[in-house]
């Protein structure tokens, strides 16, 4: 299968910054027993012009649906393409899924936060525990304007202070807050937040629709989905699944939306 590589050559000597080997699904570590499985998909930019938005999202939709037990989905982003008037379409779409959604604000959905609200339930910057130990912090970086944003610092510390006992954090954002990739944003004191807790597993990114792997920031781990709608990056639409042991193992790996290749996978 001729595949692309999951991240560009970064020259990072010097840094904190390392890029992570590719681990092969062979060699990944699944848990005998899984506590919590969830997805995490991104940039299916309902409504964009010229591209198939309803196969995309019907094809995801139908992938999720094969994975068995799990237990929730974050679309990381780029829900809609610009249009407010599309965000009210695109949640009747993920209503369609059979187990709860998440969802953080990107970019291309250039709505309020009053709005984003309104519509889906959920305010920009949110957080919840479940079955609980599992803290999950779902992180605003844009606004209306579309601009590339720093994290809120002070909502993201009060949670993670507030879920420092759980043992298990994940974060969910739309950009990446380091200028590593073409269209992070840098953003230093929030990777140092982030970092500074123990019990942060993960961090998960959309955004760069060809950017697929793991990057590491003080051995902490940062990873994307690709994407599984939009005009451009990687041919393989794609979608992240994590899963959590009951022995406290966790495993990421990356799974085509067309037939559930696994591309990469990750022992976090």
């Amino acid at each position: 299968m001729n595949r692309r590589p999951f991240l560009h050559k970064l020259a990072l000597a010097g840094t904190s910054l390392m890029t992570m080997p590719f681990i092969t699904y062979g060699k990944m570590d699944f848990p005998k027993a899984t506590r919590l499985k969830f997805i995490t998909a991104s940039d299916g930019h309902w409504g964009q012009p010229n591209t198939d938005f309803e196969g995309s999202h019907r094809a995801l939709i139908e992938a999720i649906h094969r994975e068995k037990d799990v237990d929730f989905v974050v679309f990381n982003g780029d829900l809609i393409h610009d249009e407010p008037s599309l965000l009210p379409e695109v949640k009747k779409v993920y209503n369609q899924l059979q187990v709860p959604y998440y969802v953080c604000r990107g970019n291309h959905d250039r709505v309020s936060e009053e709005d984003f609200m309104q519509i889906m339930r959920q305010p920009s910057n949110y957080s919840f525990i479940e079955k609980e130990d599992f803290g999950v912090l779902l992180l605003d970086c844009s606004n209306e304007k579309g601009e590339y944003l720093c994290a809120d610092l002070e909502f993201s510390g009060l949670i993670l202070e507030e879920y420092a006992k759980l043992p298990h954090v994940f974060v969910f954002m739309h950009i990446s807050q380091n200028d590593w990739t073409r269209h992070g944003v840098d953003c230093k004191p929030f990777l140092d937040l982030v970092t500074s807790f123990p019990n942060v597993r993960a961090t998960f990114h959309g955004h760069d629709h060809d950017v697929d792997g793991q990057m590491l920031y003080k051995k902490k781990p940062f990873l994307w989905s690709g994407h599984f709608g939009g005009s451009w990056g990687n041919p393989f639409p794609s979608y992240r699944v994590c899963e959590v042991g009951e022995d406290g193992k966790v495993i990421s790996y990356l799974k085509t939306v067309k037939d559930g290749t696994i591309l990469n996978g990750h022992n976090l």
